[in-house]
């Protein structure tokens, strides 16, 4: 179960708040995966972040009651002045899983080869992002979340990225951002649409589609 109790997320933009969300309440259970829709710039990515933990509420809370991944493809998170070798051990003490196995997992799926061993500042944003991915999927999680990225890199990375998840997904749910209805249809049960500052959820992912389509209108 993840909950938002009266969450409030505003920045300041030259000077001036900007408000992305406003007092939402909603509640996400644990055995349905979610589709996150919304127009360009109502929040989605910013919901994302807020669900993974990579930022805070500016007001309200947040209740997590089951395993959440980051965004899968973001790099973000690493330290850009530690290596690659260095960021996953971290990461995977962080989780308490073992380092050598979550290491071991990564090395053969993200193939960087001898830059394991160099600084993640080194690398260029397809590497960093296989890095990403690849612990995302070495760890396990309840829940991943996705923002518009299924899979990286080129045809048979991205092809290996589609079973791997598709693997995770059958002891997995997922929050999907996206603007393609098909995709929503083919891996959520339900949707929450942004507008205004609100979330509302719907329980058939069809009626979601339905009202995102009129935003757009």
């Amino acid at each position: 179960m993840i909950r938002f109790e009266n969450v409030s997320k505003f920045y300041s933009v030259y000077g001036k708040r900007r408000v992305i969300l406003d007092r939402v309440n909603f509640t996400l259970r644990p055995d349905v995966s979610y589709g996150i829709m919304g127009i360009n710039g109502a929040g989605k990515s910013t919901t994302l972040r807020l669900l993974a933990g990579v930022e805070e509420p500016s007001r309200g809370r947040i209740t997590r009651r089951q395993r959440v991944s980051w965004p899968i493809g973001f790099a973000g998170g690493f330290n850009p002045k530690m290596t690659g070798r260095d960021n996953v051990i971290f990461v995977s003490r962080i989780y308490g899983e073992d380092p050598r196995k979550v290491l071991e997992f990564v090395e053969d799926f993200a193939e960087l080869g001898n830059y394991i061993n160099m600084p993640t500042s080194t690398y260029s944003s397809g590497m960093g992002a296989r890095l990403a991915f690849g612990v995302s999927m070495a760890i396990p999680f309840d829940t991943y979340l996705i923002d518009e990225i299924l899979a990286v890199g080129d045809a048979r990375m991205q092809k290996r990225c589609k079973e791997l998840f598709a693997k995770r997904r059958e002891t997995a749910n997922v929050i999907l951002i996206s603007h393609s209805a098909e995709q929503i249809r083919t891996y959520c049960s339900q949707a929450v649409i942004l507008v205004n500052g609100q979330a509302v959820v719907y329980d058939k992912v069809d009626e979601a589609i339905s009202a995102y389509r009129r935003l757009n209108g």
